[in-house]
């Protein structure tokens, strides 16, 4: 019975580190080959693991410590599955967490813990400390698809929509239940940008606004080029995006935040546009003048070398 025990749980390792390989290799396909994260899902599994006993937080009651391990666990493994939830305006800090699960895996987890044990924490030039109706609320939101199964990820999204704000959060600045639908959660350009410079070790080149769209004439062979230095990130109009028909309108805004995974030009002249939006991988191909009128903001993140 031992032998047989020992045997299926090797097995289960293999299958287990298999997967681990597996997931990387998908997820690398975005990054740049020349630059090298600051540490491995490998190391990160290891520190997780290496917590025998996380004991309940007081600073944020809602959230099992059992479930948060393991939603770090999970995220470390499949970076692409974090996901911003149904009806929420968590989209922005859901597209820049494939920076911190990317680069830096084992960074992240220690931060989400310290942020559990503590109630705040040092991430890049900031220290997050949330405010008290925000920590009570992490746990609790429903009815958001597996958002309601990920405290970790409530965890995370509360507190980054808590602590920056932007024109579009001035007249809710303040948590109260249900603000996470609200403009209290909503994060335009700028903003964005200024998230991905104050919370990770890296250079940030943005163009376009939240009303003018970025004066560029090859958009495609311009993504395709920045891709090439870092990871670039998106401020697109996602209603046109979606619909069945892609038809110019004379209303447009921008109102979503992905990230580019991959772009191409097809042999009928249409784009291939390959992005990560609500936790997986989305393939259109759209007309070049089409994509050009749904794209409002694009941001390159460079990491710097490290020291």
């Amino acid at each position: 019975m031992t032998t047989v025990t020992r045997k299926i749980k090797t097995t289960k390792y293999f299958v287990f580190i298999a997967l681990l390989i597996f997931s990387v290799r998908q997820v690398s396909a975005a990054l740049p080959e020349d630059i090298t994260p600051t540490s491995s899902p490998e190391q990160a599994l290891q520190y997780l693991s290496s917590i025998k006993e996380l004991r309940q937080s007081r600073w944020w009651p809602n959230v099992a410590p059992d479930l948060l391990l393991q939603n770090l666990k999970t995220f470390t493994i499949k970076p692409l599955a974090f996901f911003e939830g149904k009806t929420t305006n968590f989209c922005s800090y859901s597209a820049l967490t494939y920076i911190p699960l990317t680069y830096d895996p084992l960074g992240f987890a220690r931060f989400m813990v310290d942020l559990y044990r503590n109630g705040q924490a040092n991430i890049g030039k900031i220290q997050l400390k949330p405010s008290k109706p925000v920590r009570l609320e992490a746990g609790l939101l429903r009815y958001k698809g597996s958002l309601d199964i990920n405290p970790a990820g409530q965890m995370w999204f509360l507190a980054l929509a808590d602590h920056f704000k932007g024109y579009l959060n001035f007249f809710n600045r303040r948590f109260q239940k249900g603000d996470e639908n609200t403009f209290w959660a909503s994060t335009n350009f700028a903003k964005f940008n200024r998230m991905l410079r104050r919370l990770f070790n890296g250079n940030v080149k943005a163009r376009g606004a939240d009303l003018f769209r970025p004066s560029v004439k090859d958009l495609p062979g311009y993504l395709e080029a920045q891709m090439q230095k870092g990871l670039v990130f998106l401020y697109l109009n996602n209603k046109k995006l979606y619909r069945k028909s892609h038809k110019q309108s004379l209303i447009s805004t921008p109102t979503h935040y992905v990230l580019l995974t991959d772009i191409r030009q097809l042999p009928d002249g249409n784009i291939q546009f390959e992005y990560w939006d609500y936790g997986a991988r989305a393939v259109q191909q759209l007309s070049p003048d089409f994509l050009k009128n749904i794209i409002y903001g694009v941001s390159l993140w460079i990491p710097k070398a490290s020291k």
